[in-house]
């Protein structure tokens, strides 16, 4: 399976992204709000700048305390991202996520984001990859 079906699996393409200078506090909002894990750090919403997931939020709260809640967000973002494109496969994917330990993937044509996926995305496909597979399987020994 590809990127690109993932993200039409998904239907919605936007990503949610904050602009550089939005608090810490405000970042850890919008993730509950909307129920996300991460939103990309961006000035303009199609080139990303950092990813901050609530991963982040809660080892700088760890760290520091309350007081990192005021702080931009900039002050925490993982700056170097690893992106894919539409046309990657599942398998690669998962596995730079894997290797990288992290959820969350821009996914990005020229220098512009065109949607984002999770590794929950990622292992959903995959799922549907294996059990498609089976199935063709079964029926190829079952004779239909």
């Amino acid at each position: 399976m590809l990127v690109q079906q993932i993200l039409a699996s998904k239907g919605d393409f936007k990503v949610v992204t904050v602009a550089p200078g939005t608090t810490v506090q405000e970042v850890a909002g919008i993730l509950s709000s909307r129920r996300i894990g991460a939103v990309v750090v961006s000035a303009d919403g199609k080139k990303a700048r950092g990813i901050v997931s609530e991963r982040d939020i809660v080892r700088e709260l760890g760290k520091r305390g309350a007081a990192c809640l005021t702080d931009p967000v900039e002050s925490l973002m993982t700056a170097k991202i690893v992106s894919c494109t539409r046309t990657e496969g599942t398998d690669s994917v998962l596995g730079r996520m894997t290797d990288g330990r992290f959820r969350h993937m821009p996914v990005v044509e020229g220098d512009e984001m065109v949607g984002l996926i999770s590794i929950g995305d990622v292992v959903k496909a995959r799922l549907m990859e294996l059990a498609a597979e089976k199935d063709a399987l079964e029926g190829m020994i079952k004779g239909f």
